[in-house]
């Protein structure tokens, strides 16, 4: 058994740009930054490292992601890894790995940019959207 799933929980490192593919899809890009932190053994000394993965998102996903996120922003994201390649103008074979969001859930908004809600409007929950697989993959396709 296979299994390629990352979950990611993190802070969104640039404003997201959302694109369009030429048949119309929409297509959402943004860095994510997750951060570790622990304690050398040796020295007891508190260490932290920061990484920054690359975030694609599809169709819906991307859009509740262009409206709702903007750099600093919290969310979870749970998706698969993928690395493509490609050519670039200089003949040079390029590699990038993204993580293809699969289901995103939005952090709480922060401090500066909460706007009341009107008394008579209870507020709303955050969403927590997942898409379906393109396709199902059968077993007996499979050739090991």
């Amino acid at each position: 058994m296979n299994l390629n799933k990352t979950i990611l929980v993190g802070r969104v490192a640039n404003d997201p740009e959302m694109r369009s593919t030429p048949a119309g899809q929409p297509v959402c890009t943004f860095r994510m930054a997750t951060n570790r932190v622990w304690t050398e053994r040796d020295s007891g000394k508190k260490q932290e490292k920061t990484e920054y993965h690359n975030i694609v998102l599809w169709r819906r996903l991307a859009e509740i992601a262009s409206q709702f996120l903007t750099k600093g922003s919290l969310v979870l994201v749970e998706g698969r890894l993928e690395t493509r390649s490609w050519e670039d103008s200089s003949g040079n074979r390029r590699y990038r790995t993204e993580i293809v969001g699969e289901r995103m859930q939005l952090g709480p908004k922060a401090a500066g940019r909460v706007t009341p809600f009107p008394k008579e409007t209870p507020p709303e929950e955050i969403p927590i959207i997942e898409e379906k697989p393109e396709e199902e993959i059968d077993i007996k396709d499979i050739p090991f």
